[in-house]
This record gives C-alpha cells, structure tokens and sequence, in this order.
C-alpha cells in the first residue's frame, strides 16, 4: 500500500509530532510505500492578512499535494494536523485526486478554536455541538477575540461547505474522544478507535525511586501542580521538557529541571523512576507519554478527567486525583512514596496492559484494518 502522510508540525516538540513520525516508520518498515508531506510553524513567523487567509485555504498546499497525488499516486492520504500551514484544502486535493481520506483526531480543532476545550484553566464544552462563535467572544484562541474569530470563521466556513464529509474515516485515539467529536457533531459511524503505540523497550527490573514528569511545561498540562507538590514535601520530581512555564518551576525546592532530552535519555529515566505525573487540566486525547511510561513498567499518576480515567485504571496501572487538586495530587504522590511494592505491582501490569494494546504489531494490524476499509469506501465497494 502507497500512503502520503500529511502534518504541520508545532513549533514546540510534542507527542503529535511523535507518533506521526513513528507511524511513517512503522509503516515503511513493513514494506509500504510512505511519502511525508510535512509543514513546519516556523515558517509562520510573521502572520499577515495573507497567512490568516492561508488557514482557511492554502493554494500553495493544495497545489502540492495535488501533484504529489498524482505523482505518488496513494491508496491513502492520512492527514494529522493541517493547522495553520496546509489548511483543510488537502481534503479537497485528496478527494479531487480521488484518494481514501483518514484523518487522526489529536486534539478537539475541529469544534474549539484553541483546540483544547479548555478556558480559565477548565475544561469548557461551550463549543461542543454548537457555534464555534462563543470561543471567539471569550478570545480563547491566543487570548485575542480576533484571531480567535478568524479561526472560529474557519471552522465556521468549512462546517458550512460540509469539509468533515471530505473524510473517508476519521481516527479517535479512545473511546472517550469518540463520544465528544460525535457529540461535537462529526458521524458517528465515520470513527473509529485506534490509540498511539511505542516501540518495546526491554524489560527491566530494579530499583526505583522518585517522580517524574515528561512533556511540555504548559498551563494545561497542569504545571502548577508540581511545584505545588514540591512545596509540601512530596518528594522529588525529576522534569523533562521545555515550555513557557519553564522559569517558573526553576526555582522549586524539590523540582529537578532537565529541559529536553532524547528518547533515549527519556526511557532511561522511566526506567528509574517509581511513578510518572500527568496531571493534565484539558482532555487529553492520548498522551503519548502514557505509552511509554506503560511500556516502561511505569504506573502513572493522572487526573481523573476525560480519556485519563480511561486510560489508568484506578490502583492497577496507576493512580487518579481530582483535576487541578494540588492537595489531592500531593495524597497522591504521598500514598506512592509510602507503597513503593503496590506501585512495582502497578507497574507491572501496566507493561502488560502496553503488551497486550500498545504495541507496534497490534497497532499495525489497526492501522491496516482502517486503511483497508477507507480504501473500499472511497472506491464505493464498502
């Protein structure tokens, strides 16, 4: 099978960036044909009149993939992210190339401006099902009513043109995301569930000893919450990541900054560490990092909000604490500081939940089994 995969990348690493690039490789290590057509927001830096009018249409995309269709010639387009750079014309490119259309729901942009479902550092569903027009009155996007109103026109434009029919199936990464993208207005029957995966690391049995926190050092991430814990003595917390909170967590008595590290260095740390933090306040649809720590052997320590309650199964792979608690976080981290044989356990079993759903074999034959179907569908066979 040919696949042409297309993504703009963020301008701070992050797991979507991730599991774009390892599907790509887990593909073409099976023998398939993948071409990457790839944007970066670098190449944003000055955003205009011109560029705003690029997020709703990119002629420059549309061009590009256009000739890359018919070059390439793919059975599937898999689309990730086309915010702002490639813009929602690569469905029409695919379409009018008359290619099968998959695309993976990272985050919510289809129904939230900021894409994130998250305002005043809550979950907000204001836009969930109804006009995106609320999320440009409260300035959600950016903290500006503007751009925040030229992209709720987007949304706005592409609803009105029927965009979302353009796509032969859509990916959620979990049941929980399936339910809000259908409320939000997407079909139902369009969807389908496959999560995010990593590679096996070997197993490794030993000490372990401390908290560890992976990603970027965000708001919505629920940053605040580890100086928090910090402060009341819950332990060290080793931190991996970059972000525009990074100054604030550098001078935490407990907190031990590393900025960004290679995976490599990353899964040594999982392999150490006794427990890993995700103490997220937005829907996070499925953190990659979750999969590693489970492949590690790492249980996790979560919010009990949207798919992370799914995803960590309360005292066997983990632990949950109300959302943006820091004093139930901190309990959290207290309890798993006082059990280190009950978290070993967890960590077990969290390897063997990641054997048995996360794996790049099982992940594989998903992916297959979706290509194959949208392939049928865009033919008229299904």
């Amino acid at each position: 099978m040919r696949i042409l995969v297309v993504h703009n990348l963020y301008r701070l690493r992050g797991g979507e960036d991730g599991v774009v690039k390892a599907e790509a490789a887990l593909l073409r290590g099976q023998g398939h044909a993948v071409q990457c057509y790839l944007r970066r927001n670098d190449e944003f830096n000055r955003p205009g009149p011109k560029e705003a009018l690029g997020t709703f249409w990119s002629v420059g995309a549309y061009r590009e993939l256009g000739r890359r269709i018919r070059e390439f010639a793919p059975d599937v387009v898999h689309v990730h992210n086309t915010f702002p750079l490639v813009s929602p014309a690569v469905f029409y490119a695919a379409r009018h190339g008359g290619v099968a259309v998959v695309q993976t729901l990272h985050n919510f942009r289809l129904m939230c401006v900021q894409a994130m479902l998250l305002r005043d550092g809550r979950v907000c569903e204001d836009c969930v099902g109804h006009s995106p027009w609320r999320g440009a009155w409260h300035g959600c996007y950016r903290g500006s009513r503007i751009q925040s109103a030229i992209a709720a026109a987007n949304l706005g434009l592409h609803r009105m043109l029927g965009t979302p029919r353009r796509v032969t199936l859509y990916i959620a990464l979990n049941e929980f995301c399936r339910g809000v993208y259908a409320r939000g207005g997407l079909a139902g029957e369009k969807i389908r569930i496959k999560p995010n995966f990593v590679p096996a690391p070997p197993r490794r049995d030993g000490p372990r000893a401390g908290g560890l926190y992976v990603g970027r050092l965000a708001q919505e991430k629920g940053v605040r919450l580890l100086g928090e814990a910090a402060r009341a003595g819950a332990g060290c917390i080793d931190v991996i990541g970059e972000g525009p909170l990074e100054a604030g967590l550098v001078a935490k008595e407990g907190i031990r900054l590393h900025g960004w590290r290679n995976a490599g260095e990353v899964g040594e740390r999982m392999d150490r560490a006794a427990w890993l933090a995700l103490p997220s306040l937005w829907y996070e649809a499925f953190p990659r990092v979750l999969v590693e720590a489970y492949a590690h052997g790492l249980p996790v320590i979560a919010s009990r909000l949207g798919a992370l309650a799914e995803l960590v199964e309360e005292g066997t792979t983990g632990l949950l604490f109300e959302p943006g608690s820091g004093a139930d976080f901190t309990r959290c981290i207290a309890w798993a500081e006082e059990h280190p044989e009950r978290m070993l356990a967890m960590g077990r079993a969290a390897r063997r939940r990641y054997e048995k759903l996360y794996t790049p074999e099982v992940n594989y034959r998903q992916l297959m089994g979706i290509y194959r179907e949208a392939v049928m569908l865009a033919r008229g066979d299904g």
